[in-house]
C-alpha cells in the first residue's frame, strides 16, 4: 500500500513540476514578446521624427514618406507573432527605401538631425533583432516541451499551445546584389 502511494505521490510531484515548468516557458515567452513590443514601440516613436526630417529636404519624395507611414501604421495595428512579423517586414522595407534618400539628397546627408535619427534607429534596430532572438529561443524552449513526451500529455491537459516564431518574409531571405559601376 505504501509503494502504491509512493508511486501516486511521485507521479503527481511529476505533473506538477512538468506544469509549472510549462508555466514559466510561457511567461518567458510573454517576457520576451514584450521585450520586442517595448523596442517596436521605440522605432514607431522615432519614424515621425524621421520623416519630418527627410520631409523638408526631399519634399517631392512623398510616395516614399507615405509608403513609411503607412507601413508604420500596419505595424502598430498588427497583433500577434505572425501578423507583426509580416507588417514588421514591410516596415523594414520601407525604412531601406527612405535611408536611400539620404545617398541621392546630399543635404539629407548633411542634415545633423537626420543622421542622428538614423542612428537610434539603427541602434534600436539592433535591439530589436537582439529581442527577436532571445523571443525565438524561449518560444522554441516553449515548444520543444509541449511536442516532447511525457510533458506533452500534462501540456495537453492543460491547453499549453505552441507558440509562432518571429519570422522573416521571404525578399529578406535573399542576398542583396552588389554592383560596381
Amino acid at each position: 500500500m505504501w509503494t502504491a502511494i509512493g508511486i501516486v505521490a511521485i507521479l503527481i510531484l511529476y505533473f506538477v513540476a512538468v506544469y509549472n515548468g510549462l508555466v514559466s516557458r510561457r511567461n518567458q515567452v510573454r517576457e520576451a514578446w514584450a521585450t520586442i513590443d517595448t523596442q517596436l514601440k521605440r522605432r514607431y516613436d522615432l519614424i515621425p521624427n524621421l520623416v519630418e526630417t527627410v520631409r523638408g529636404a526631399a519634399a517631392h519624395e512623398k510616395d516614399t514618406l507615405s509608403a513609411v507611414i503607412a507601413a508604420r501604421n500596419v505595424a502598430m495595428a498588427a497583433n500577434g507573432a505572425v501578423d507583426k512579423s509580416v507588417a514588421e517586414n514591410g516596415l523594414t522595407g520601407a525604412l531601406n527605401k527612405l535611408f536611400a534618400l539620404g545617398e541621392a539628397y546630399p543635404n539629407l546627408r548633411a542634415n545633423e538631425n537626420f543622421l542622428e535619427l538614423q542612428r537610434e534607429l539603427t541602434d534600436t534596430e539592433t535591439k530589436i533583432q537582439s529581442a527577436r532572438q532571445f523571443y525565438n529561443t524561449v518560444v522554441m524552449g516553449l515548444n520543444t516541451q509541449i511536442e516532447q513526451f511525457p510533458s506533452n500529455i500534462v501540456a495537453r491537459m492543460f491547453g499549453f499551445t505552441p507558440e509562432h516564431l518571429f519570422e522573416i518574409d521571404e525578399s529578406e531571405r535573399v542576398a542583396p546584389k552588389v554592383k560596381f559601376k
